[in-house]
């Protein structure tokens, strides 16, 4: 049990140091475990293909080479192409992303809005059934008209029910008091929504913020079925294009079906080219992470228990 010394200060019981103790070690450990795989990766890329093929992965790079990253950027200006696309895509769908569905949630929480249970019902039906591939592809290419345009990156990841309902059970927490004085002070919907409500919402727009960024620094996807020109490539569908390349020529080189001048010409860094792209595509969205730490759990658990 916690004990208060002479200077009024709470001293901890021995269990309590026990059970600290242990749980870091716990989380400690955990945390090591996850760590690994991307320690790999890193030697990975920073090794040899030989001393991957003899030797298999290691934590530390075996026969240090700097060949799968002089592949990766043999073509710098493809790669800071495709870079570009994917920080302009992340950034602008982040921030609409937000703006929407802060909108959003907000009317979805506002209990004098006659419709709010009808809507949530719609945006609710929508997770259990979808219209499917065929019909949203003829949507995008041939109605909308999207095909080759960013526009098809752009629009089928600003709008998130999953993330619609954690921000919504944020600002359901909020007083309705707060918002009554707003309007009092004869603010409308909009600015008692920009003055009034983002400031309290932070973890929730952190939260949020880093799903939707997430979400499009990793799509693939959509690129695949939509984008035909090489200058649009976002940088995951390059580095799909760039697996799917190293795929192909293994297969024909191990069909032997090519001269061995061709072979030669053909014999790339397999493994460690995979590692390599893994780094260099995966390496800066994971400096967004320490940014929004500090809100992501409080936006996370408040999102779970509130209904």
């Amino acid at each position: 049990m916690a004990k208060t010394n002479h200077l009024g200060k709470v001293k901890q019981g021995k269990d309590v140091i026990t059970l600290h103790v242990i749980a870091y070690c716990f989380t400690g450990l955990l945390a090591l475990l996850c760590l690994i795989p991307f320690l790999m990766v890193l030697a990975g890329s920073f090794s040899s293909e030989e001393a991957i093929t003899a030797n298999g992965f290691s934590i530390l790079p075996q026969d240090f080479s700097l060949e799968a990253y002089k592949t990766v950027f043999k073509e710098p200006m493809v790669v800071i192409r495709a870079y570009a696309t994917t920080i302009c895509l992340t950034a602008v769908g982040t921030v609409i992303g937000l703006l929407v569905q802060t909108m959003t949630a907000y009317v979805l929480s506002r209990k004098d809005f006659e419709w709010r249970n009808g809507f949530s019902f719609f945006f609710y039906f929508t997770t259990l059934f979808s219209g499917g591939l065929v019909p949203t592809y003829i949507l995008y290419t041939q109605t909308l008209n999207l095909q080759d345009s960013y526009l098809a990156l752009l629009l089928p990841l600003i709008f998130s029910v999953y993330n619609l309902l954690v921000m919504k059970s944020y600002i359901s927490a909020i007083p309705d008091s707060l918002i009554d004085a707003a309007k009092i002070d004869g603010c409308g919907e909009v600015r008692t929504l920009f003055q009034v409500v983002l400031p309290l919402i932070k973890p929730a727009l952190a939260t949020v913020g880093l799903f939707i960024a997430l979400a499009y620094w990793n799509d693939w996807y959509n690129a695949m079925l939509y984008i035909k020109s090489e200058e649009r490539y976002p940088l995951q569908y390059f580095l799909y294009q760039q697996v799917n390349n190293i795929e192909s020529y293994k297969k024909l080189i191990s069909s032997n079906a090519v001269s061995s001048a061709v072979v030669s010409s053909l014999s790339l860094p397999t493994q460690t080219l995979k590692m390599a792209l893994t780094i260099v595509v995966t390496g800066p969205i994971i400096l967004a992470f320490p940014i929004v730490q500090k809100y992501f759990v409080q936006g996370i658990t408040i999102g779970a228990v509130k209904g």
